[in-house]
């Protein structure tokens, strides 16, 4: 038996992991436990620049010295601490013949509506490093954007998304892009479909109490569950190119219960910590289901079934998402705008 849990999932299973965190110290130890690829959004660059300026100190201040424009130097800031950790995954990427080793870099979320902005920008990130992958939000004009990077070659993590219908929209804007790509002659860029499913469970807990929904705690730590399983299963029946990866974890069981998916996982440092410390049950329970009385009580929120019914919301409806807002603001004001004014 291996030594940990997580190891016992990186060793035993199809599930595999990437790290959640640009800080350096942070980045050496979820590489030394196994992780394949690493997740970073504006709220973790900011938090990497300031805990790593020492570390980073001529290529901060020579981004300050430039006196760009405000979004131009958080471009330039956040370019810093994707391409520092973009190196440390280089030699996972060569390893794989580019499959795995790959790093974030997303594009400005004030943008998320803007096909004329993020496209370039997509563009100028995917040149950063040979193992970007670009992420943009699951947007109407996100996924626009996103079927052109993949018929143009550009790996993109499509994120700021939370439910099943983005999850099998983001599968097929890649596979259009894939045809695209392939009738150039275009090696097409591979990507990776964010669930945040953390972030589900929080905006519907807010929902319930807002509501008065009859659900219980432990049925809301279940709704992130039951869309991520419900993706997982058309994802598999359908046979998508893309790969489902699983962010915002709450709790271990966001672990434990997609544990022998085919999928990756976002860790934290905090959640790597419980993993590597705890004796977690040691068995594949992805194809075990949410129970039905759960999912039926879930149903009384017309927000869950939005993000658990396939069909539950079209492209043109995910800007509009609560928790598709929410977060959009979290990583402008707690990240983008941090570098627009970093000092």
């Amino acid at each position: 038996m291996n030594s940990t849990y997580l190891d016992w999932v990186i060793g035993n299973t199809r599930t595999k992991w990437w790290h959640d965190s640009a800080e350096a110290a942070e980045l050496e130890l979820g590489l030394k436990r196994g992780a394949i690829g690493v997740t970073t959004n504006p709220f973790l660059a900011n938090l990497a620049l300031n805990k790593d300026r020492q570390l980073w100190a001529s290529e901060i201040e020579a981004a300050l010295a430039r006196n760009l424009p405000p979004e131009q130097k958080a471009e330039a800031l956040m370019r810093i601490a994707v391409t520092r950790t973009a190196g440390k995954l280089m030699p996972e990427f060569d390893a794989s013949r580019g499959r795995s080793g790959f790093v974030c870099a997303q594009v400005n979320p004030l943008r998320a509506d803007d096909r004329d902005s993020m496209l370039p920008m997509a563009r100028r990130f995917n040149g950063w490093a040979p193992n970007i992958a670009v992420k943009l939000p699951a947007t109407s004009a996100g996924l626009d954007v996103l079927e052109e990077c993949i018929a143009e070659g550009i790996t993109v993590t499509a994120t700021v998304s939370f439910t099943a219908p983005q999850a099998i929209a983001i599968a097929d804007r890649h596979r259009a892009g894939i045809a695209r790509a392939r009738e150039k002659g275009v090696e097409p860029g591979k990507c990776f479909a964010v669930i945040m499913i953390g972030r589900l469970d929080d905006f519907l807990r807010e929902v319930a109490h807002d509501t008065q929904a009859p659900v219980s705690e432990s049925d809301i730590r279940q709704a992130g569950l039951a869309a991520t399983k419900r993706a997982y299963a058309i994802y598999r029946e359908r046979g998508y190119e893309a790969v489902l990866l699983i962010a915002a974890l709450r709790g271990d069981y966001h672990l434990t219960e997609l544990a022998g998916a085919d999928l990756l996982m976002s860790i934290a440092p905090a959640y790597q910590q419980i993993f590597v410390s705890q004796d977690l049950p040691r068995e594949e329970r992805i194809d075990k289901p949410v129970p039905g009385d759960v999912v039926e009580r879930l149903r009384s929120m017309p927000e869950f079934v939005r993000a658990y019914e396939p069909d539950g919301m079209s492209p043109s409806e995910f800007m509009a998402f609560g928790a598709t807002q929410r977060t959009l603001g979290q990583f402008v004001d707690a990240g983008w705008r941090l570098m627009e004014n970093y000092r």
